[in-house]
């Protein structure tokens, strides 16, 4: 079994999958990858499953160092990845060969890259996944939650040629302001006129204030108008409006439950390209319907498995 031996990391920095699933009615949340898009191109270069675990980089401050030649694959954010110092960009399988150290830095572009190796990386199975949840101790290269931290070693038994790079015209766009497709919710009428136009005709700016559970946005502030609510289940994506009247988009890591009113839920590719924005950055909210949501999700799903 091939190993990569980590040189440098952050708490950032762990191991995910596509998530935990069946289990929310447990209380447990589902984990993975935040862009899972990325993280699931990755896996492809290599022709691994899509559940394949794969170490997501958040921001860089990562290094590892290989203990024999093998095929590894990039994916996702630019975060000036380098081999021995040489420049490696996202979206293509490589060879790192014995002795050799790949390193990211810092952001270029986007957020969060995705490493992948032949086969997925090694990790427990908790509940079904490996996908690392710090707060709910699951998962991770000990099964108890922990990140990636220097002295690892990522473990992997699978053997690939890769296949190259991923088509530029099927890449994710990463530049620019991200249009972030909402599918509307059922307390979306209970916000005042005003609300619902900011809503949705406004530049909204991430916060700082930001992690795996979700994104605080900054800008005008919405005015529910509603009864208090009872607590209910919550989607992935949720839209919730806290009494500040500042959004907060509910990711991966979320609580199963809650009692703020929701705008509605960003579409699983609208999450994705969240995943990859940096605070300070604007995005922007686009009302969809479920039917045209789930359209473009199986097109997307069928593109990628052709």
């Amino acid at each position: 079994m091939n190993h990569l031996r980590i040189e440098a990391s952050t708490p950032l920095c762990q191991l995910q999958d596509q998530g935990r699933f069946g289990v929310r009615h447990l209380g447990v949340t589902q984990g993975g990858a935040l862009d899972w898009v990325s993280a699931r191109w990755a896996n492809w270069l290599l022709d691994n499953p899509a559940q394949a675990a794969v170490v997501e980089i958040t921001l860089g401050g990562f290094a590892v160092e290989a203990d024999a030649d093998c095929v590894l694959a990039l994916a996702g954010a630019d975060l000036n990845a380098r081999i021995d110092g040489e420049p490696l960009k996202p979206w293509r399988s490589f060879v790192l060969r014995q002795g050799q150290r790949l390193q990211f830095s810092q952001p270029l572009l986007g957020a969060r890259a995705y490493l992948a190796a032949p086969g997925g990386f090694d990790a427990p199975q908790v509940l079904g996944s490996c996908a690392t949840v710090v707060r709910e101790q699951l998962g991770g290269p000990d099964g108890a939650g922990r990140a990636l931290v220097k002295g690892d070693e990522l473990r992997f038994a699978g053997a690939a040629a890769g296949r190259g790079s991923v088509p530029e015209l099927l890449r994710p766009g990463l530049e620019g302001e991200a249009c972030l497709d909402l599918v509307m919710g059922a307390q979306l009428g209970e916000f005042s006129g005003q609300s619902l136009f900011d809503a949705f005709n406004s530049p909204w700016q991430l916060d700082s204030r930001g992690d795996r559970m979700g994104i605080r946005l900054l800008g005008p502030a919405l005015r529910y108008q509603g009864s208090p609510m009872i607590s209910e289940g919550i989607p992935l994506g949720a839209v919730q409006v806290p009494p500040d009247g500042q959004p907060i988009v509910l990711l991966n890591d979320r609580q199963t439950i809650g009692g703020y009113p929701r705008l509605g839920a960003l579409t699983p590719l609208a999450l994705a390209r969240l995943a990859q924005c940096l605070p300070g950055e604007r995005v922007r909210f686009r009302a969809v319907l479920q039917e045209l949501a789930w359209a473009e999700m199986q097109a997307w799903l069928k593109r990628f498995a052709g």
